[in-house]
Order: C-alpha cells, then sequence, then structure tokens
C-alpha cells in the first residue's frame, strides 16, 4: 500500500488549499481514509475520515471549514481546506487502516501566515 499526499503549501490566514492523497496497492473504494495532522511540537491528531460511501467525519476545530471527499475511481483523497487559520499550521497526512495496520502516506506542510 502506497499513499502520497501532496498540495501542501504557504497561505495566509483566511485562504484555501487543496490536499490531495493518492493511493496504490488496495482497494480503494472499500476502505475507509482519513486525514490527520501535526502541528509543531504537537501530537497527531485526526482531522477528517470518510468512509467507501462518502459518509465523513470531522474534528470539531475544522467543520465547517474543511471538507474531505475522494474519487474510487481514480483512487484519490482529497482535503478543501477554507478559511485557513494559523492553528491549522501542521504537517498533513493520509491515512488507512487495511491488512491489520495502519498506513501513512508522507506528509505535506501547511503553513498559514497571520
Amino acid at each position: 500500500v502506497q499513499l502520497q499526499a501532496y498540495g501542501g503549501g504557504l497561505v495566509q490566514a483566511g485562504g484555501s488549499l487543496r490536499l490531495s492523497c493518492a493511493a496504490r496497492g488496495l482497494n480503494f473504494k472499500i476502505y475507509t481514509m482519513k486525514w490527520y495532522r501535526q502541528p509543531p511540537g504537537k501530537q497527531r491528531e485526526l482531522v477528517a475520515s470518510i468512509t467507501g460511501e462518502g459518509s465523513t467525519d470531522y474534528v470539531d476545530a475544522v467543520k465547517g471549514r474543511f471538507t474531505i471527499s475522494r474519487d474510487n475511481v481514480r483512487r484519490n483523497l482529497y482535503l478543501d481546506m477554507n478559511s485557513l487559520e494559523s492553528e491549522d499550521t501542521a504537517v498533513y497526512y493520509c491515512n488507512v487502516g487495511a491488512y491489520l495496520r495502519d498506513f501513512w502516506g508522507r506528509g505535506t506542510e501547511v503553513t498559514v501566515s497571520s
């Protein structure tokens, strides 16, 4: 299983970014996919999840600002981030639990300047 996240960058507070994650080596459409983030000096935290059928869940801090989505044909996972705040600065990782273990992509860094 390979996950590759990309799309991070430097953005001003109030701006938007779209993160993408390309997944290979698994039957993508049947697995719940997740985005995590790790702010500087803090622990990694779950941001959002989406089931294979498209049901979504979000941590309270991003509700109404972030949208997780997926393309089961292209095997891509997305995170649309709007109204970004300095507190959203972190390395973002895509994740899937499959074959009795967790798989992590190399993170993509998001920096929000105030």
